[in-house]
């Protein structure tokens, strides 16, 4: 994949906002997130502070997005970023997806616009990341292949890869943390459990749940989107949120943060402004290479 100048990652209006800008100014993007934008928008039943438009719902202002999008020809790729590594000049993003697996995209700039991550990540989790724990199944699978592993899966559409996991692992313990009955997959336990805590035992991984602690060799935590911190190694933050300056960048050259992901207030609007800044933001620091 050739590298680009911007890598944009979110499809809010901050992620939305960011790649209009950027490709205003003649920049080569990447987009990625979900084709169908935000699902925080997309419920909203009515907004009344965005310039333009007096009354209007999250879907009609998310299907307005969209059109502006095709009308300049910008592309979402719908891959999940699993990791995003500082290379020096360029970074190196890891990418997840059912289509054609994991393979790196690169890019001179990051634009951070993913929106807040629900919930708060598990006692332990952080400790264990790249220690027996993991965010992505098709990037990991091969290193669990014969043995025992649990999937905490945050969402219906998380069962696709606890599925795959059961054509590798030896045994997959399916930890479902939603609403419904998963759909019965081949080699894959489904365990009804809150999960608490996980751990390190030895050369065993553990999930401390409501009920029984569920043993494995390896967990994989399989939510809608990472924690910033997790996604990218060395990036300062603020309490839940990225760190940033007014303009938008982070302490990292060449990463930048808006929207949601850069703290309070959750607006729209806001979010929209601050995609516009990281872009321009993003161009300036492209200039100065």
């Amino acid at each position: 994949m050739e590298r680009a100048d911007i890598a944009i990652i979110g499809t809010g209006p901050a992620g939305i906002s960011a790649a209009i800008t950027s490709v205003i100014r003649n920049k080569k993007i990447i987009l990625l997130g979900k084709k169908d934008l935000s699902q925080k928008m997309q419920k909203a039943e009515e907004i009344r502070n965005y310039p333009g438009f007096p009354k209007i719902s999250g879907r009609d202002l998310a299907h307005a997005m969209t059109e502006h999008l095709e009308s300049l020809n910008i592309e979402i790729m719908e891959r999940q970023v699993t990791q995003v590594y500082a290379m020096g000049k360029y970074f190196s993003l890891q990418l997840a997806g059912k289509e054609s697996g994991t393979d790196m995209a690169e890019a001179d700039a990051v634009i951070l616009a993913t929106g807040v991550m629900p919930g708060k990540l598990l006692p332990g989790e952080e400790e264990l990341l790249g220690n027996g724990l993991s965010y992505c199944a098709t990037c990991d699978a091969p290193l669990y292949k014969g043995r025992r592993v649990a999937v905490i899966g945050y969402s219906p559409k998380e069962e696709e890869e606890a599925a795959f996991l059961g054509e590798v692992a030896s045994q997959v313990i399916y930890i479902p943390v939603y609403k419904g009955e998963p759909r019965k997959m081949k080699n894959v336990e489904v365990v009804r459990a809150v999960p608490k805590a996980v751990k390190k035992g030895g050369a065993e991984r553990i999930i401390e749940t409501d009920r029984e602690p569920v043993v494995t060799e390896g967990i994989f935590i399989l939510r809608d989107s990472v924690s910033p911190g997790q996604l990218v190694p060395g990036l300062e933050m603020d309490g839940p949120h990225v760190k940033t300056d007014r303009s938008m960048k982070t302490n990292l050259p060449g990463l930048f943060a808006c929207g949601d992901i850069a703290g309070l207030p959750y607006q729209y609007i806001k979010s929209a402004g601050e995609g516009n800044i990281a872009a321009l933001s993003a161009v300036s620091y492209l200039g100065s290479l």
